[in-house]
């Protein structure tokens, strides 16, 4: 068989895989372990395991993952997410569906310290998913806006996805995170308008609420003062240059333990439990990108990218509409893979492809437009049944709603999603205009 074969045979029995629910890292480790002996030899393969563990996991800038995984944990720990939610309901909880809006606000608050989809989703659902209920809430709405708002975890920065795919591309992270901005906030409002027009079409599932006094509502935001220094300090001063993203995941992680500590929410058994669970998930990352990096790299023996990449290049379709199949096709891988895996598996393939083709950009505001738009549509795969990983999240903690109500109330912000992705092929400057903006 010649090159491209195999790595076209190494797709396909890995998808096969995917399908029968056997573990990403396994799979690609495996698969790619064959591949490479294939396309080199054994002892090639044992030469290049013999460093890859050390060049791969040793370097500054995987330091990130677990400090950004720590920060999020002992967040969780500490009962910062009540504190977002209460402050979010307190200003905006008296409109109609005013609880659900606060909830999508507390998620994007909280992805902002945490960086992970479904610790956001676990963690404000725990909060707001009470209240919601008590109010006299749909379980559809309940859920469906808890499930979308989560989602904001791996797109408000920092995001433990977008560090991946900055590693995988070697892209600038700091430009990156800004990039994320503008889509970001566009997530938000494009929840809120969802929420808006659900509760006008559905008004019994959205009971309204008294408004706070003002008093209050000036009460609430001092019990968050804290959480917004630690995303200033911490964005503000991995933008302004003043420390690298790995050193200010380290001051993240120290404030966010003072915060912990200060407000007693935190002791040393909770802290242990942190740097275990934090231990845990960066281990199951590192697992799948490891297993990634043998699979790609067998990939990258076969030629296959680069011959991908060619062949785009050279035929008569608009790049435009190479970039839809695209996303047409992490909307259907969405629906049974999670988001890590899906960049692990398919940027090295697209982004040489997506790379060698003319949208009429720079070359680094064509990988930036790429990078966010993959991670937009990877994030409405967290929502996206049947395997939408925020909708088990949420149906494991309501037990009392039915799957299907979970589902139809994930529905609008599908539809928002959809929007939102539009918006960001149609318009490629909003992935990179706010970058353009801080270079100037």
């Amino acid at each position: 068989m010649d090159a491209f074969t195999i790595a076209t045979l190494m797709v396909v029995v890995l998808l096969l895989l995917i399908f029968l629910r056997m573990p990403i890292a396994l799979g690609m480790g495996v698969i790619g372990a064959v591949g490479y002996i294939l396309l080199s030899s054994t002892q090639g393969l044992l030469a290049y395991l013999n460093g890859a563990w050390v060049d791969k996991f040793m370097s500054y800038e995987f330091a990130i993952v677990p400090l950004f995984i720590l920060m999020g944990h002992i967040a969780t720990r500490s009962g910062i997410s009540a504190s977002l939610f209460s402050a979010s309901n307190a200003w905006i909880g008296h409109l109609r569906g005013g609880l659900a809006m606060a909830s999508v606000a507390g998620c994007a608050m909280f992805g902002a310290i945490s960086g992970s989809s479904l610790a956001t989703a676990s963690t404000m659902a725990r909060v707001a998913l009470p209240e919601m209920r008590k109010a006299g809430y749909s379980g559809a709405l309940s859920a469906g806006s808890l499930a979308a708002g989560g989602t904001l975890g791996i797109l408000i920065p920092p995001s433990i996805v977008l560090i991946i795919y900055a590693l995988l591309t070697e892209q600038n992270i700091v430009k990156l995170f800004l990039a994320a901005t503008i889509p970001g906030l566009l997530a938000v409002a494009g929840f809120f308008i969802a929420i808006a027009i659900y509760v006008r079409v559905f008004p019994n599932e959205a009971p309204r609420q008294a408004k706070a006094p003002l008093s209050v509502r000036l009460k609430s935001l001092g019990q968050i003062w804290h959480i917004v220094l630690i995303f200033v300090v911490v964005l503000g001063g991995i933008y302004g240059g003043f420390f690298t993203p790995a050193e200010g995941a380290s001051v993240g992680v120290v404030m966010t333990l003072l915060v912990g500590f200060g407000t007693r929410k935190l002791g040393l058994r909770g802290l242990v439990d942190c740097l275990i669970d934090t231990a845990a998930s960066s281990a199951m990352i590192f697992a799948i990108v490891f297993g990634a990096d043998i699979f790609n790299v067998a990939l990258a023996l076969s030629r296959m990218p680069i011959e991908v990449a060619d062949f785009f290049s050279s035929v008569d379709i608009a790049p435009m509409w190479i970039m839809l199949a695209m996303v047409a096709f992490y909307l259907v891988m969405g629906c049974v893979m999670d988001s890590l895996s899906m960049i692990l598996l398919t940027v090295p393939v697209f982004f040489p492809t997506i790379m060698a083709l003319d949208f009429g950009l720079m070359p680094e505001q064509q990988a930036m437009w790429f990078g966010i738009i993959t991670l937009v549509v990877v994030e409405m795969g967290l929502i996206t049944p049947p395997v939408g990983m925020n909708l088990f999240v949420i149906s494991s903690m309501a037990k009392d709603i039915p799957t299907s109500q979970i589902f139809r109330g994930a529905t609008p912000f599908i539809i928002a999603e959809f929007c939102r992705i539009a918006l960001l092929v149609s318009f490629p400057v909003l992935s990179f205009w706010l970058v353009d903006l801080v270079a100037n």
